[in-house]
């Protein structure tokens, strides 16, 4: 794209993402801008042994992939069926590695489902998202990040909490994460090592949560087929030309009418790190941003 053409369409992703934003809030009604969402009485409650879709993107961040693909190997679930989907670029060669090795890995209840994105359409989350929640058969889909380890139990516990339920969105209840970790942090380090790698429970401090954030949105799979994920919000369809923020996950609660309900997940870790991996190293900015999450975390 040549320069002058590059400004007005930055502009014009900036209205849009302003007006989204103010949407999202409430002052226009989300069914403007989606399909009808199943009633409760078209939402099939679950089961036991339910389908479960785990999504996530991974952009220069196999150092944290590594702990979560690595919990579904050493703790695989006995109550549920998983299906594992990554997308991911062609141009990240470390998490190219990654998910090489661990495809190799034959895993009881696990499916690996590996999805090559170009880096334009993986820097807009929605977009990855989107089509795994129209695409998946799953009883549920749960949309991801790569920093979130799911560790002894976990999902075995999710089975039991998801059991006879139908809601539209629900979401762990606590997890458990690390203190801002440093780039040299030994944990950060252990995740360059193209092995299984787990982690110190006793390093991480137990963290409540108050609604489905976006590492933490457990859609039922009836609603993700019926509207997908943003679907009809053409910005977070659109490729990008950086990852973005992810301003989607605000506007997908908005779009399913609920913040979504609380259950009591077990085994629930995350790892938080200072360097983002969307932001392109030594750069000022980059380094801005990491004495920043420093600061607050």
């Amino acid at each position: 794209m040549t320069e002058s053409k590059t400004y007005p369409q930055r502009w014009y992703n900036g209205i849009q993402s302003h007006f989204l934003r103010i949407a999202a809030s409430g002052l226009l009604p989300a069914s403007w801008f989606r399909p009808p969402i199943p009633n409760d009485h078209a939402r099939s409650p679950s089961q036991e042994f339910p389908s479960v879709e785990i999504v996530t993107h991974c952009w220069q961040y196999a150092r944290t992939l590594t702990y979560q693909l690595s919990s579904f190997v050493d703790y695989p679930p006995k109550k549920l069926n998983l299906t594992v989907t990554v997308f991911y670029a062609k141009s990240d060669t470390a998490t190219v590695r990654l998910l090489e090795f661990i495809g190799q890995h034959d895993v009881p209840n696990v499916t690996w489902n590996w999805q090559p994105l170009p880096e334009g359409e993986l820097f807009r989350r929605g977009i990855g998202r989107n089509r795994a929640a129209l695409a998946s058969r799953a009883d549920w889909v749960w949309m991801t990040d790569c920093d979130i380890i799911f560790h002894e139990g976990c999902l075995d516990s999710l089975a039991e909490c998801l059991l006879g339920r139908n809601d539209v969105l629900v979401y762990p209840r606590q997890d458990r994460t690390t203190p801002l970790l440093a780039e040299s942090n030994p944990v950060m380090e252990k995740g360059k090592q193209l092995k299984l790698v787990d982690i110190d429970t006793t390093d991480f401090n137990v963290c409540t949560r108050d609604r489905a954030r976006g590492e933490y949105q457990i859609i039922h799979g009836d609603v993700a087929r019926a509207i997908g994920y943003c679907a009809g919000l053409s910005l977070y369809q659109t490729p990008a030309t950086h990852f973005c923020k992810c301003y989607e996950d605000r506007a997908f609660r908005w779009l399913a009418g609920t913040q979504g309900i609380p259950v009591d997940v077990k085994g629930l870790y995350q790892i938080r790190h200072a360097e983002k991996g969307r932001y392109r190293k030594g750069t000022v900015w980059s380094c801005l941003r990491g004495k920043i999450r420093q600061l607050q975390g």
